[in-house]
């Protein structure tokens, strides 16, 4: 229940709670006596002069509450009848008496103890009152030392309500308890002012100090854009940390702390907490906003950038449910604004990266048709942004696709089809590497010797299907893709293995155990050896980086040669003549051939991930060389 009550301050009616004391309760409705109202008038003086530090030394050394809470709690209770006694006294039209006279100065009087337990309170607890302490202990239930009855309850039973509690969040429990106390009687007596004052200086002071440690700082986009990106980048770092701290900790115990001392009157809390946190958390989200504008290159920024929007989409509910208030509404719409301009700082990053595989104009050739750069880099950043899947999914979801351009039909498969539509990011994802694979095609075509385009080709796809299947990159593309392109890989490298080595298969007979002259069978061996060794030349320094792809390429070759010249080897050895003839035109045993085959695609390489050599394909090389120049 509520009843007006008068403020000896303002000389105006303000809403506080009904006294609890049983007298002036039970007699609210009739007028009392003279004697009634000075003695409750000298009863509520007793303990307020008491503690007056202009009349006694020892109230302006000790605290109230500090000293005994019993006593305090009792002098918050004669405050609230003494208010109860004022309320009457205007009722009956006798404000101008000489016992409104000396309530209202007591009142005063007590007011400015309660300020001064107030500021001690919040100044003496500041350690106990910090944002993680209060945030740790909001879980648990505190005990309001206002709900104890004072009449028979000693000083070391009220400090020992909350024993299951450990001692620092006990302090920290019996510190807001006390603050509530004082503020809930300061507002029914009309002194809000003086008690928001107090709370909203210090307050503030312990939330731009916090702010201020976790190295938040204003920077404008100018500032920015000249740092180093070393330096920019620390402080990205920096702020993913900060920006989980201030609001699991700084922010979330400074809402507990307003909400609990401030419980009697919303409108107070709100606007306290407003002005305690808007300028903080401002600066904070703020600070998102600016990185999202600052120019830098896309492999440098787009991961903090989406490192900084997945901070903020995951803790929006935190964010919302903290700043509720209207009176903080710019912190949200800073944190909104700070998420739009991150995701298009996102979107720009893509188009960027598009275009930087579009402009790539090195016609350096791969020496021997291994991986090329763009092929790494593009897959490198590409695995890295399927990490991000759930927030890209988010940001491009109302992205337009690509637009087909007039490239061969050929690459268009179904993550990029109209066909089977998949999810934005799939989409997105299958376009990049479509442009990959084009600009690719269109570098292979740099090659004089074709079928080394065809062995690039096959080196860059497997490359980039192995990147695939090893991230987060196939549960975007699917299983679907990676067979279609596998397809192509072996595809490349048969046409590879027709134009590289086809000489060498046409050199063996279609029916190697047919029945020749001596002379046919020489010129077949010399036919071979010379298509051998003019494809083992030119072959012998090209590099298969992956080893499945490797040992595919060489099995099928073998299979092709090895088999059949064997068979040929060992039906017409004999025929070409005595050991002299034999040297001269067979120059290479099965076994040879083999050991040749076996050791291709193992030259010295510098692929931007490894260096592989082998000193017995080095030995097979020189031995080649030898026969070549004999």
């Amino acid at each position: 229940m509520k009843s007006l009550c008068f403020s000896p301050r303002t000389a105006s009616l303000s809403i506080s709670r009904q006294s609890n004391l049983p007298s002036l309760s039970s007699t609210a409705r009739r007028r009392f006596s003279q004697s009634e109202i000075e003695q409750a008038i000298d009863a509520a003086a007793a303990i307020i002069m008491k503690w007056d530090a202009e009349t006694s030394a020892y109230a302006g050394v000790t605290s109230l509450f500090h000293e005994s809470k019993r006593e305090a709690m009792q002098f918050t209770k004669s405050v609230n009848e003494l208010q109860d006694i004022m309320h009457l006294l205007v009722s009956d039209q006798d404000s101008g008496s000489e016992k409104f006279s000396q309530a209202q100065r007591l009142m005063q009087i007590a007011m400015k103890r309660l300020q001064k337990e107030f500021y001690q309170i919040l100044s003496t607890n500041r350690a106990d009152l910090d944002p993680e302490s209060v945030s740790t202990r909001s879980s648990r239930t505190s005990t309001s030392m206002s709900d104890y009855d004072d009449d028979g309850l000693p000083d070391d039973e009220i400090r020992t309500a909350g024993d299951s509690i450990t001692e620092l969040e006990d302090v920290s429990s019996t510190a807001m308890s006390d603050l509530k106390l004082i503020a809930d009687c300061m507002i029914a007596s009309g002194y809000a002012k003086e008690c928001i004052r107090v709370y909203k200086i210090i307050r503030k002071s312990i939330i731009d100090e916090g702010i201020y440690k976790l190295g938040i700082e204003k920077l404008s986009s100018s500032q920015v854009n000249k740092m180093d990106w070393d330096v920019l980048d620390l402080k990205i770092k920096n702020w993913l940390d900060a920006e989980k701290i201030s609001l699991r900790t700084l922010f979330k115990g400074e809402r507990i702390l307003c909400d609990h001392v401030f419980s009697s009157s919303d409108s107070i809390k709100e606007s306290c907490f407003a002005e305690i946190s808007k300028e903080g958390a401002t600066l904070l989200f703020g600070f998102a906003e600016v990185v999202a504008k600052a120019k830098k290159s896309p492999m440098e920024k787009m991961f903090r950038v989406l490192d900084m929007y997945t901070a903020i989409s995951e803790d929006w509910q935190e964010i919302e449910t903290i700043f509720a208030f209207e009176s903080v509404s710019a912190v949200r719409l800073q944190a909104i604004n700070s998420l739009v301009r991150l995701s298009e700082s996102v979107l720009s990053l893509l188009t960027d990266f598009e275009s930087t595989i579009h402009k790539d104009s090195s016609k350096a050739m791969i020496p021997v048709s291994g991986l090329h750069r763009l092929t790494m880099y593009s897959m490198d950043y590409l695995t890295l942004l399927a990490d991000y899947g759930n927030i890209l999914t988010d940001i491009i979801s109302d992205w337009p696709p690509p637009a087909k351009p007039s490239l061969p039909e050929s690459f268009f498969d179904s993550p990029v089809s109209d066909d089977s539509p998949r999810p934005a990011i799939s989409v997105r994802i299958a376009w990049l590497i479509l442009v990959l694979l084009c600009k690719l095609d269109c570098k292979s075509k740099h090659y004089k010797d074709v079928s080394l385009s065809y062995l690039f080709l096959a080196n860059n796809l497997q490359h980039v299907i192995s990147r695939v299947r090893a991230s987060n990159l196939m549960y975007l593309l699917g299983e679907e893709w990676i067979t279609k392109h596998e397809a192509k890989v072996r595809q490349f490298a048969a046409n590879y293995e027709r134009l590289a080595w086809g000489q060498v298969f046409a050199s063996l007979p279609e029916n190697p155990m047919a029945s020749m002259t001596g002379g046919k069978a020489k010129e077949c061996f010399m036919k071979f050896t010379s298509s051998f060794e003019d494809a083992y030349s030119k072959q012998c320094s090209c590099v298969v980086p992956d080893l499945k792809l490797r040992d595919e390429i060489k099995a099928s070759i073998g299979t092709k040669v090895v088999a059949v010249y064997r068979e040929f080897y060992d039906m017409h050895k004999s025929t070409v003549g005595e050991e002299s003839s034999e040297k001269l035109f067979v120059r290479f045993s099965p076994e040879d051939v083999g050991n040749y085959l076996s050791e291709l695609f193992f030259a010295t390489v510098s692929s931007g991930s490894s260096s592989t050599s082998s000193s017995t394909s080095s030995h097979h090389h020189r031995y080649m060389r030898s026969l070549l120049r004999a």
